[in-house]
């Protein structure tokens, strides 16, 4: 081996590096500043939109000036050594907080001769700042780490030379040939399911708040991984000839070329922001990374939005015709079977679908919903094959929008919906692209983010999901998330009305105006497009208008009330609507996060379901009547209280010591619990209880029954805040002889913060022995990605209907022990709390108490202007 640079790219020093260095400190200390002024150089063309392939090639390039120039100081010509760029900095693409991944190839006599040489060298490397990757293998070595580990095999296949001459090159090149290790059917394989793995990683999605975009599925290592798929297969190091060889079509090489530009922008940018090797689109750099590149704020979305609807779109689009070519690279080494024929139109062909005629689909709409229809009818497809798969992508231009077909192609798209599998085949329409051109509305939402925390999927992912809850309701099957779902199904008169309504709900976001509004205009179009009656096209564009109405309703609203549930009830009309309402409403909730759904919201709207139902069944001009609901309350609760062993006058003495109130604001089963828990409690006794609600294995109900004490409400927010309980609900009823029954729903803040039921009793009973006003709530920093979604808080008063209580209204930046907080500003107010509707959406705090003075009488004026003035201080002193 030879030390001397390779000919064809002459060793050129970087400026400011030169013989008069001197020894290693200085010429690391000046290789550091060259490259300082090279990437501050590379910034500034980056912030000028050049080419991407140019500043990455060109900082590549930098580095190879560097590694040169401090190989020449450390070994003489000749020592028998050579020096290649591996990995991605072998691909010629080196981004700011990159690795730089080399390797020394040497035989085993050289690595011992030139040990110091080489720790001399790679300790100047890393004094000038780089973060330098290596390993020092002979040929030998090279084939074994390669033959044990494909992963190794990845980085050498890619090796440039740096210094080394053309024997060198070839022996590196034969030790890891596939004739020695990996045929390229055996890495084929293994790269396929690196990436099936990496992509489970990630839950199979790019469609997350803060996307990986090196890793995650659709970001360049997918693309990388095509390209060492083609470069084991055929030798290429490029995807580009795979369009000469038949395998990849030159609209989808051009497709891939523009995304990989849009992703490696993307990417430097992160890095440069960043100021380190981020590969996430953390919440902390997306603002910052979206104004660099120039994405500004309109009246209808955010700059960031914009950034990462053009992220996830590129993600799409990478993901679509890489399963296309991993197809086709699998009939490379597999081959492709005879066709069997499904009809006239399709075949199977290796168990994918395929259009049987080359000039599918022509065109035609009615063609490309034969072939959803016939995906539907086999469930044995293993997917679309990648020739029909590209014939259609062709196509999509071509094809009409729902507003330009023919009767007869609308109804070819109602029979899909009606069919079989329906929710399945839209998810499949939406991923191929056809969806959106079919409605140009979901095009539009297609990859569209909403900047927070509550709305962890793009709408267009997000709608999949609510079409996905809907089809688990149909399966017939009881599911326990959703405890009444499987009964309300069968009574729905056209199932897939409701379809359509999951698919507008959100159609309408980013617009501007109120997206309900604007989707039922949108849903209302399209049904009476598609020729539904107009009894049912009124009933999907009004679910879609109302369909945040009954979550607002559930959580928000005290449901124990009968003005409430009429006020519902009146609106809701019919049983018809309730039911479709209730099974939107659930899906809705359970498809916007996979934490946002739990037993105590199954729990609500059920509750709010069946109380609708009952007015709707006795007439909305009948109004409630309290003392026959009071006497219904305790008949039920009389009769559980039968079955655990309770006779009349024993019932009767524990009704005695509950609030009448309680009979009309809990379930019969609550109020037998809580009968149980404070059977036998002694004058002046503290009783807690806690047990889980359903089948939640986290949710949880905690019952307190205590002799009422200024403070109490304020140390029990902070003791369950302590244990990481966050509080979803807490009702406050005052009972007979000075005492309270306090309930709270709660779930833990975080998984290790779960607790077992008698570890919070105890803990609870002892907080609440004590001085109440020495308990306070626990000290926890903020989470990283509140601190980027903060806002000014809203605090509103208003009363009750029946003007007993000051309802307080407060919108707020979450924060840890903020409920807490805002229950000692109200003690020290000296006021109590009589119910709590607290509600959290994503980073937004939306909480509801009724309050009233020490005397139980409302607010006055200047009691609201002072609450007001102490809960803004604590609430804008936010850590």
């Amino acid at each position: 081996m030879n030390a001397s640079v390779a000919a064809n790219e002459p060793a050129t020093r970087l400026p400011g590096i030169g013989a008069e260095a001197g020894d290693d400190p200085a010429w690391s200390a000046a290789a550091r500043a060259a490259m300082a002024q090279t990437d501050a150089r590379l910034a500034r063309r980056y912030d000028q939109n050049d080419s991407m392939d140019r500043i990455l090639a060109l900082r590549a390039r930098a580095v190879d000036h560097l590694l040169k120039d401090a190989w020449l100081r450390c070994f003489a010509s000749g020592a028998p050594l050579a020096l290649f760029a591996v990995g991605g900095y072998g691909r010629g693409e080196l981004f700011p907080q990159s690795d730089v991944d080399v390797l020394v190839l040497a035989d085993s006599h050289a690595q011992q001769e030139h040990h110091a040489a080489l720790a001399r060298f790679f300790a100047m490397l890393w004094d000038a700042g780089l973060p330098i990757s290596h390993a020092v293998r002979s040929a030998q070595q090279c084939t074994d780490a390669t033959a044990g580990e494909q992963t190794v095999l990845t980085a050498l296949i890619e090796a440039r030379p740096l210094v080394a001459e053309a024997q060198d090159e070839a022996m590196l090149i034969d030790a890891v040939a596939a004739a020695r290790v990996w045929p390229p059917r055996d890495f084929f394989v293994a790269k396929r399911e690196e990436l099936r793995i990496r992509h489970a990683r990630f839950g199979d999605t790019s469609e997350n708040l803060e996307p990986n975009i090196k890793d995650g599925p659709g970001g360049l290592r997918d693309l990388h991984t095509l390209g060492w798929m083609a470069l084991r297969t055929f030798g290429v190091r490029d995807l580009e000839p795979l369009v000469g060889m038949g395998h990849l079509g030159p609209d989808e090489a051009a497709a891939l070329a523009r995304e990989r530009r849009a992703l490696g922008r993307l990417r430097y940018g992160l890095h440069l922001v960043a100021g380190r090797p981020e590969e996430r689109l953390l919440f902390d750099y997306q603002k910052t990374l979206a104004t660099r590149l120039g994405f500004a704020d309109d009246a209808e979305n955010l700059g960031v939005e914009k950034m990462m609807q053009g992220f996830y779109r590129s993600a799409a689009i990478v993901r679509r015709i890489s399963d296309r070519l991993l197809q086709r690279f699998e009939e490379q080494f597999d081959g492709e079977a005879l066709p069997e024929p499904l009809d006239e139109d399709f075949a199977l062909r290796r168990g994918y679908l395929s259009a049987s005629s080359a000039a599918w689909p022509q065109a035609d709409i009615s063609q490309v919903f034969a072939l959803f229809a016939m995906w539907a009818s086999q469930p044995q497809v293993r997917g679309l094959h990648s020739r029909t798969a590209r014939a259609l992508a062709e196509s999509l231009p071509r094809l009409p929008a729902y507003a330009a077909a023919t009767p007869a192609q609308r109804s070819g798209f109602m029979a899909l919906l009606r069919g079989p599998r329906a929710v399945e085949t839209l998810t499949r329409m939406a991923r191929l692209g056809v969806l959106g051109q079919w409605i140009p509305a979901f095009a539009r939402v297609s990859g569209r983010m909403q900047f927070d925390l509550f709305h962890v999927y793009t709408v267009d992912q997000h709608t999949l999901m609510v079409l996905r809850n809907i089809a688990a309701f149909a399966s017939g099957r009881a599911d326990e998330r959703f405890s009444i779902a499987h009964e309300v199904w069968p009574r729905l008169r056209k199932p897939e009305l409701l379809l359509l309504a999951g698919l507008f709900h959100d159609i309408a976001k980013g617009r501007g105006g109120d997206h309900s509004e604007l989707g039922a205009v949108d849903a209302r179009e399209f049904c009476a497009a598609h020729g539904l009656s107009e009894s049912d096209t009124e009933l999907v564009a009004w679910l879609v208008e109302q369909h945040l109405r009954m979550s607002v309703t559930a959580q928000k609203q005290d449901i124990a009330d009968p003005d409430v549930i009429l006020a519902f009830a009146t609106l809701v009309r019919d049983r018809e609507r309730l039911d479709y309402l209730y099974l939107l409403t659930c899906a809705d909730i359970a498809g916007t996060s996979p934490k946002l759904w739990n037993a105590w919201k199954d729990r609500l709207l059920a509750d709010l379901y069946f109380a609708a139902r009952r007015v709707l069944r006795e007439g909305l001009e009948h109004p409630f009547a309290i003392d026959e609901r009071l006497q219904e309350g305790r008949d039920s609760v009389r009769a559980l209280l039968n079955l655990q062993g309770h006779d009349d006058a024993s019932a009767d003495a524990l009704f005695a010591l509950m609030p009448e109130e309680s009979f009309l604001r809990f379930r019969p089963e609550q109020l037998a619990w809580q009968a149980a828990a404070i059977q036998g409690v002694g004058s002046g006794e503290t009783r807690v209880r806690v047990r889980h609600i359903a089948d939640d294995a986290d949710a949880m109900e905690v019952f307190v029954h205590s002799p009422d004490r200024d403070g109490l409400f304020a140390a029990i927010l902070a003791t369950l805040d302590r244990l990481g309980l966050g509080i979803h609900q807490a009702r406050v009823l005052v009972g007979p002889h000075g005492t309270v029954f306090d309930t709270f729903e709660v779930l833990p803040t975080d998984s290790y913060a779960c607790r077992e039921p008698a570890e919070i009793e105890s803990t609870l009973a002892g907080a609440l022995a004590g001085a109440l006003d020495k308990v306070r709530a626990s000290r926890r920093a903020l989470p990283r990605q509140l601190r980027h979604f903060r806002f000014s808080p809203r605090i509103e008063f208003g009363a009750t209907p029946d003007g007993r209580h000051t309802v307080l209204g407060l919108v707020a930046p979450d924060r840890p022990g903020l409920l807490s907080d805002v229950a000692h500003v109200l003690r020290a107010q000296g006021l109590r709390v009589h119910d709590a509707r607290i509600a959290t959406f994503g980073e937004r705090a939306e909480d509801i108490l009724q309050i009233t003075d020490e005397r139980d009488l409302p607010l006055t004026e200047e009691a609201q202007q002072s609450l007001r003035s102490a809960l803004r201080a604590i609430l804008e002193n936010t850590p």
